[in-house]
């Protein structure tokens, strides 16, 4: 099982380049990344995301890999203003 790579007590720069790795190929149209990630990592999807959401906050992430942290923050930008833009729609 991975260990949290944001966890700087116990993580390697092979976890979380490994995340990063995983993330940079897989192929954005295949359906079954929840069984990948549980294959390969031993994380429910939950976890995974919430490991990744804090590993690409990391300074070494953005140095690994700018572009694709680049991305996954925009494309984790844009799904929380539609959230907030959903809930403000719906109160009022």
């Amino acid at each position: 099982m991975l260990r949290d790579p944001t966890d700087d007590a116990e993580t390697t720069r092979e976890d979380w380049h490994g995340v990063l790795d995983f993330e940079r190929a897989w192929p954005s149209t295949s359906p079954s990344k929840a069984g990948a990630v549980r294959e390969r990592f031993g994380l429910s999807p939950a976890r995974y995301y919430q490991l990744l959401n804090r590993l690409i906050d990391r300074p070494e992430a953005l140095q690994y890999d700018p572009v694709l942290v680049q991305r996954l923050r925009r494309l984790r930008e844009a799904r929380r203003k539609k959230r907030f833009a959903r809930r403000l729609g719906q109160s009022g």
